[in-house]
């Protein structure tokens, strides 16, 4: 197999407390950092020549061109607490610009719900005052058909009045006694 992407010595970080889900991510990458760092300390082997059998001698057409070996370089593994530290702190960044990505998107759904139910309320309040005027005005219209009426009605009463006193004057006389 080939070597880790990278080697990192165990990190005991005992600054801050890191959140739920990085904590767990670097939980796991501490887990595999001993195993790495591991393979790292010990001798390096080549593995490209102690896999291959040995080749038979080149033929004369095959001289011209062969296949070369390169070794990988080994990595000496990092004891910077500073390295280990600015990746924990980039980690950390990531995980806080995915939350605030998912909080902006809700943040801007919850808008568009609110901006939508206000409309809605507006138009439905609206509704509401149209109908009120409607009220409003009706009722104003009844109370003058009341004033008139109410008139006639004095009206009636005086005229009403105005031929009982004629009666009674037309009518005294023959009352009268002689």
């Amino acid at each position: 197999m080939s070597d880790p992407a990278r080697n990192l010595p165990p990190y005991e970080s005992g600054g801050r407390p890191t959140p739920g889900p990085l904590r767990d991510w670097l939980a796991a990458m501490k887990a595999q950092a001993p195993a790495a760092q591991a393979q790292a300390q010990a001798p390096f082997q080549p593995q490209a020549e102690t896999r291959q059998p040995p080749r038979p001698e080149p033929r004369a057409a095959e001289t011209a061109w062969s296949p070369r070996i390169v070794q990988q370089p080994v990595e000496a593994p990092r004891s910077n607490p500073e390295a280990e530290d600015i990746s924990e702190l980039m980690a950390e960044n990531l995980m806080l610009k995915a939350k605030l990505r998912i909080e902006s998107d809700r943040h801007g759904e919850l808008q568009t719900l609110l901006a939508q139910e206000i409309r809605e309320l507006r138009n439905h309040v609206q509704i509401e005052m149209n109908a009120l005027h409607e009220i409003r005005a009706e009722r104003d219209h009844f109370r003058v058909e009341r004033d008139q009426i109410r008139d006639e009605l004095d009206a009636m009463r005086e005229e009403r009045d105005l031929w009982r006193a004629r009666t009674e004057a037309l009518a005294q006389p023959l009352f009268q006694k002689r």
